[in-house]
């Protein structure tokens, strides 16, 4: 292991989570990095979609002398300790100045040799690999690091060196990387299709009969809306030795109970996206409301509210911001169909029994094995986009 994992980590599978190669990404994101000149390719997807894995699977493909992996989430804090957590162990430390006691060093002054760590000219630096990288809009809150993000941006930018930058904030990270001056590469991650779903299940379950275990995979698939975390935590109970109904809605029933592994991943998903939202009372009432039917206008949101349509509109733009809700025709719905069954269950002043999971499950699995439930159309890639945005952006998803 090499030594700078200390202050950084290589990406690893969390519990029931479902890892899923996907080649075709992989080489997208090398190709944009072995381009001339050189793009930076920007990972983007939600919770669970598999972002994460895919930076570890690049990682091992450049090999450890090519590449370092850094979880930028667990690191972001004052400029000091976060240039002291980059620069430790690394092959580059001699660069930089340190140790030094904390507080010692100007915030300002941190993050000047924090920029000059990453660029300078002429240094074997590896392929840096930054995971939700937007966490460092955390030093924009130090004395004058105001603009840090867009300075961290030119320069990236500016560098000759390769970086692969990734977050689970898609309208954010493309609202602030629009203008970049530098060659950037939106790789959205899509959702899994329902053959890959079929392939990804264990080993057995469904059985040996082919139709069997497609037609298995296709109800996971409509359940999970093809999110490999979820696909996994839906799979793994019936996996589970002993259990031979093979029963899907049921496991997901029993999935949305409080503490269980995608209960948990979902309240994650919701609360940290709200905290990093402003208005969070009123975005939950909004979220509530969508809980309940959707898709619905901003009128008819701001009626049940109890808001004019103005201050409304802007609670909405706020949960677009985040990535909860999306737009299709002026129509507002959850961005992520199985966060919705969660929000309705889980939204009320105690945990839900189970006859009322079962019967929300399976409301909501009869939607989505219908079609009629199917996620909205992403408001971050509206179809205009192409016309307006600046030739050095290139659209993948």
């Amino acid at each position: 292991m090499p030594a700078w994992q200390g202050a950084t980590r290589e990406p690893a599978p969390r519990e029931t989570k479902l890892i899923h190669e996907r080649p075709g990404l992989e080489r997208r994101v090398l190709s944009a990095l072995d381009a001339e000149p050189a793009r930076i390719p920007v990972v983007l997807g939600g919770c669970g979609c598999g972002r994460t894995s895919l930076l570890g699977r690049v990682a091992a493909r450049l090999g450890e002398r090519r590449s370092r992996y850094v979880d930028v989430e667990r690191i972001a804090s004052t400029p000091e300790r976060l240039l002291a957590a980059m620069v430790r162990d690394s092959p580059r430390a001699d660069a930089i100045e340190t140790p030094f006691p904390a507080g010692r060093r100007p915030p300002r002054e941190a993050f000047e040799a924090l920029l000059a760590f990453l660029g300078r000219r002429g240094d074997a630096l590896p392929v840096l690999l930054l995971d939700e990288w937007l966490e460092l809009r955390t030093l924009e809150s130090f004395p004058g690091l105001r603009g840090a993000m867009r300075e961290l941006v030119e320069a990236l930018a500016a560098n000759p060196k390769r970086f692969v930058l990734a977050s689970r904030f898609v309208n954010r990270t493309r609202r602030l990387l629009h203008a970049a001056s530098s060659p950037v590469e939106f790789i959205h991650v899509p959702p899994l299709s329902p053959g890959e779903v079929t392939t990804a299940l264990p080993r057995g379950l469904g059985g040996h009969d082919d139709s069997t275990r497609a037609e298995l995979g296709r109800i996971v698939h409509a359940l999970a809306a093809g999110r490999p975390a979820y696909v996994g935590m839906l799979a793994a109970p019936l996996a589970a030795p002993g259990n031979q109904a093979g029963d899907p809605i049921g496991a997901l029933a029993a999935q949305m109970a409080a503490g269980t592994p995608l209960s948990r991943l979902c309240r994650f998903s919701y609360e940290l996206r709200l905290h990093r939202a402003r208005g969070y009372g009123s975005l939950k009432a909004i979220l509530g409301i969508l809980a309940d039917v959707e898709p619905l206008t901003l009128t008819e949101i701001a009626r049940r509210l109890g808001r004019t349509p103005g201050s409304t509109k802007d609670y909405l733009s706020w949960l677009e911001d985040v990535d909860l809700i999306a737009t299709h025709e002026k129509r507002y719905r959850f961005a992520d169909p199985l966060l919705r069954l969660w929000v309705r269950l889980h939204g009320g002043p105690t945990a839900p029994g189970e006859r009322e999971r079962a019967r929300e499950t399976q409301r909501y699995a009869t939607a989505r094995l219908a079609g009629e439930d199917a996620p909205a159309t992403p408001s971050h890639v509206p179809p205009a986009l192409s016309a307006r945005q600046p030739r050095y952006l290139v659209e993948i998803d």
